[in-house]
């Protein structure tokens, strides 16, 4: 099975999982659970409930009173993650696939319509071929809610540089039905972030309020993810190995922001400062598996930031670095630096 970042998977028991990543273990996939059945639930699914956990704590939380054994110590990523063997695998939901059925049947929910028209009209502006192009999260898992928003994903290197510039432009555009977010809609979007990403909200304002990635579609939020293609990202699991070496607060510049607007995104950095925790040299990125880390800074950036640190090895070039890993816990930010 080639699961990656964006992709869903459901298992026997009916949990429904979110794929992180693009690299997994022989047989298994590393996914968190999104969807979990229960009787208090507000998702109504074809045979049961749903309710939606959000917080790596909560997904952890549930997976130790009910799937113990797929928390594992991956030995390549150096932590403890979510594994999801295939064999257990009896659904597995992709973009693509759900925006084909999207196009394809009339009798679509009023969200439904909406998703499959903002897709049309970021596929046109952006010159981009459907196949590059998908619906995902609960639309996708048939799992909305009265207030559910819109999850598009985009693939391929070109085709999500193409999209995000469409995206800018579409904003600007009064009739577009695409717009930013107001001062007050940031702040109820902080107000659910900073229950896992603590920072102020002038620091959260500063970094988001740029964001063509996430806005008001029609009055419906939307979040865009962008994923490279298997053969942009060829790294195969094994290649590089991580290994936890503390967790520390740095300073520094953005030299390369290339693959800022990717999920997973990554920052090269310059003239870093260790400011607090661990003393390792070098760190040379920073790294974040959460979309919402995506286009924070951009080249000639002074950044502030705070994370896990992890030595990477490159097994075949015997090259040996640090990064900077964003999103494991509260604490972990990247913001501005004043």
């Amino acid at each position: 099975m080639r699961a990656r970042e964006g992709d869903l998977i459901k298992i026997q028991s009916g949990v429904i999982f979110d794929v992180k990543g693009t690299i997994h273990p022989q047989d298994k996939i590393i996914a968190f659970p999104r969807f979990i059945p229960s009787a208090q639930g507000t998702r109504k699914g074809n045979d049961r409930l749903y309710g939606k956990v959000y917080s790596l704590d909560d997904r952890f939380k549930y997976l130790k009173e009910n799937h113990p054994d797929l928390i594992v110590f991956d030995p390549i990523f150096g932590e403890i993650l979510c594994e999801v063997p295939t064999n257990q695998i009896i659904e597995h939901y992709q973009p693509t696939e759900k925006l084909t059925t999207l196009r394809s049947i009339k009798n679509l929910s009023t969200l439904e319509e909406k998703a499959l028209n903002l897709a049309i009209v970021l596929k046109h502006k952006a010159g981009i071929p459907w196949s590059s192009i998908g619906i995902s999260g609960s639309i996708m898992a048939g799992l909305t809610t009265a207030n559910s928003d819109i999850d598009p994903i985009v693939y391929g290197i070109e085709n999500s540089r193409k999209a995000y510039l469409a995206l800018q432009e579409l904003q600007k555009t009064s009739n577009s039905g695409f717009r930013p977010y107001t001062v007050a809609e940031l702040k109820n979007l902080y107000d659910f972030r900073s229950k896992d990403t603590q920072m102020s909200f002038n620091d959260f304002s500063a970094v988001e309020s740029h964001k063509a990635f996430q806005g008001m579609y029609h009055n419906t939020d939307y979040f865009i993810r962008f994923v490279k293609e298997q053969n942009e990202a060829p790294q195969q699991y094994g290649d590089i190995c991580y290994q936890n070496s503390g967790y520390s607060k740095i300073l520094s510049i953005i030299l390369d922001d290339q693959d800022a607007l990717f999920t997973p995104c990554t920052y090269k950095l310059d003239h870093v400062q260790i400011l607090d925790g661990s003393v390792l040299s070098p760190i040379e990125e920073v790294v974040s598996f959460r979309g919402r880390f995506c286009m924070q800074a951009k080249v000639g950036e002074w950044i502030e930031a705070q994370g896990k640190i992890e030595q990477v090895t490159d097994k075949k070039g015997g090259r040996e670095h640090y990064r900077l890993i964003l999103g494991n816990k509260p604490q972990d930010y990247l913001v501005l630096s004043h």
